[in-house]
């Protein structure tokens, strides 16, 4: 972790010219339920405070350029991050231009950041399970021209603390037998999800095996964290991902 304890940075081996953070929530303005580095506008904060905690995270980051934040809504569309001028809805955003910062913000669904080896490609996924189930992690490596990639998974929440219905384990066993490992029985119709289990399958069959990261649970660590399962209101990390 950085020494400055705001941020994450991925433990990938990725190309020197790509950059690649997930904010912590220590660090900013944002007070109450929110404290305090709450990039997001959509769950309540003080607009205010979100814009001074945006522009921090720009400084301390030293982004080259506004991040290209989305309207997320579990789907699995995805935008070209490069040529959008207002906020869109998605789930995913991808770029081959140098100084353009892809972000995806999550409170225990899973950011996944993708580059190609040769360090043209950038992408950064929001992957809850929504998500996963219809293909975003797909549709996104569809959208790059290589699959010649390095993938990092980020904070979300962690299979100890990831109880879902049986409807979702039968949802992703109707997809793929092989999502059924990510799943273990409880009780009769509830099950622990392996969030991080559930996107290394959908990059397997994908061909996609150089997949980093995915030790965290943003629920159990609440004091690096925010969390939408411990909490419900609360606030957002960022994670973005850029190439010079």
């Amino acid at each position: 972790m950085n020494k400055n304890n705001h941020w994450l940075t991925p433990d990938w081996p990725a190309p020197a010219n790509i950059y690649a953070a997930t904010t912590l929530r220590t660090g900013g303005v944002s007070s109450g339920a929110y404290t305090s580095l709450n990039p997001a506008t959509h769950v309540g904060d003080d607009l205010d405070c979100v814009s001074e905690n945006r522009q921090r995270i720009k400084t301390m980051l030293a982004l080259p350029a506004e991040p290209v934040w989305l309207e997320q809504t579990h789907s699995n569309l995805v935008i070209n991050a490069g040529k959008t001028t207002r906020l869109q809805q998605a789930d995913a955003s991808y770029s081959d231009v140098t100084g353009v910062v892809c972000a995806v913000m999550t409170a225990d669904c899973l950011p996944l950041l993708i580059c190609s080896t040769d360090g043209k490609q950038i992408a950064a996924i929001h992957a809850g399970w929504r998500g996963l189930l219809a293909g975003i992690i797909s549709n996104t490596l569809a959208a790059l021209s290589t699959t010649e990639v390095l993938v990092w998974l980020g904070p979300a929440i962690g299979v100890a603390c990831f109880e879902v219905g049986a409807e979702v384990r039968e949802a992703f066993v109707a997809k793929s037998a092989a999502y059924s490992s990510a799943f273990t029985q409880t009780s009769p119709d509830k099950y622990l999800a392996d969030i991080y289990q559930l996107a290394r399958i959908e990059l397997a069959g994908q061909g996609i095996h150089a997949v980093y990261g995915g030790d965290f649970c943003t629920v159990t660590e609440q004091e690096r964290f925010y969390s939408y399962r411990r909490d419900t209101q609360t606030g957002r990390m960022a994670t973005l991902i850029w190439r010079t």
